[in-house]
């Protein structure tokens, strides 16, 4: 009991000493805080529609294989689920079709494109820009013994140049997105270091995320429709040439009864009825695909639409004020304590 009373006497008679560790720690941790730039977060969420989309041609496929049409590939399922949407706007074709995408700050100073942005305006810490110089050195060297690429405006998904490359992984690094496998509720964060470029970035990949699934489920319905469409071209054609076959016979042997006569006009009689099932059922199949190429466009629910953050969502200078006034508080400690017990061993 006695020494901890007397450490605290001691402290307190170096309390000049908390005093400067202390407001030193402050103004080191306020100057680091100031340092970094601000973040800023929009959240959007969707909610797509649910449906299955496979398509069952149930006994067509029976009555086409009789005429020799196969009908047993246009069986299909949604290759694209809620589940892999955010490895479609983590894809590098996605974020291609972000670069040319036109933002203004809030400021209203900068009118550029996303592209531009990233690669150009993008606030670091001083020490970050420091520790970056060998690495810049090191990439200009590079650049002057490798072999120079012709410029060109024009972005190839292929071929992406090194700048083009830290681009796309600067937007990765700012765009995530979630899936809740329980509700199917899509989130997307986007973080950037203006809030209105960041809500308007949310803004455009919500909008084109909805427009690339539309385009592809409607892509689908549209293959099969042009499937349907021409083997019921086909169904159509050799119906009306086996009624015209079996017209022909009849105009052609009139008055005439024999049994070859019957045999023969009894089986363009079964082939025209054949043909025109074939064909029936397909027309209404053809119909059929014609009203599923707007059931399959999706519908798509704006839960919580972009919205431009008013607090930055980073740094948090509280934090690290106190962090470093807690980390003054310990050093001092354990400098007073180390010191005492070297004087009083002395």
């Amino acid at each position: 009991m006695g020494n901890e009373i007397r450490l605290l006497l001691y402290a307190w008679k170096k309390r000049m000493l908390f005093l400067k560790t202390c407001g030193t720690a402050i103004i080191i941790g306020l100057i680091i805080a100031v340092s970094i730039p601000k973040e800023y977060i929009t959240t959007a969420k969707l909610a797509p529609e649910t449906n299955d989309n496979t398509k069952k041609v149930g006994d067509l496929g029976g009555l086409a294989a009789m005429a020799g049409i196969n009908l047993n590939n246009t069986g299909s399922s949604d290759a694209i689920s809620p589940e892999l949407y955010p490895d479609v706007v983590q894809s590098i074709p996605f974020l291609v079709e972000l670069f040319p995408v036109q933002v203004t700050d809030k400021k209203g100073t900068l009118h550029l494109s996303v592209y531009d942005y990233i690669s150009k305006h993008q606030r670091e810490a001083w020490w970050n820009y420091i520790l970056g110089i060998p690495s810049r050195g090191l990439t200009a060297i590079k650049q002057l013994f490798s072999e120079k690429r012709e410029q060109s405006d024009e972005v190839n998904p292929f071929y992406l140049t090194g700048e083009q490359q830290q681009v796309i992984n600067g937007l990765r690094n700012r765009i995530s997105i979630f899936v809740d496998k329980k509700t199917m509720v899509i989130t997307i964060n986007v973080r950037m270091q203006d809030p209105v470029i960041s809500a308007t970035l949310t803004d455009v990949i919500l909008e084109k995320l909805q427009t690339y699934i539309t385009s592809y489920r409607t892509q689908k319905a549209k293959q099969d429709l042009k499937f349907t469409e021409k083997v019921y071209a086909e169904a159509r054609d050799a119906y009306y040439k086996s009624q015209q076959a079996y017209a022909k016979f009849e105009d052609s042997n009139k008055n005439i009864i024999s049994a070859s006569y019957r045999t023969e006009q009894e089986r363009l009689k079964n082939e025209m009825t054949l043909t025109f099932n074939v064909y029936n059922s397909l027309a209404q199949k053809y119909e059929q695909d014609k009203l599923k190429v707007q059931e399959q466009t999706p519908v798509y629910a704006i839960i919580d639409p972009a919205t431009v953050p008013l607090k930055a969502i980073s740094p948090n200078k509280v934090i690290i004020i106190m962090a470093f006034l807690f980390m003054a508080l310990v050093a001092t400690i354990g400098y007073l304590f180390i010191k005492d017990n070297t004087v009083r061993t002395d």
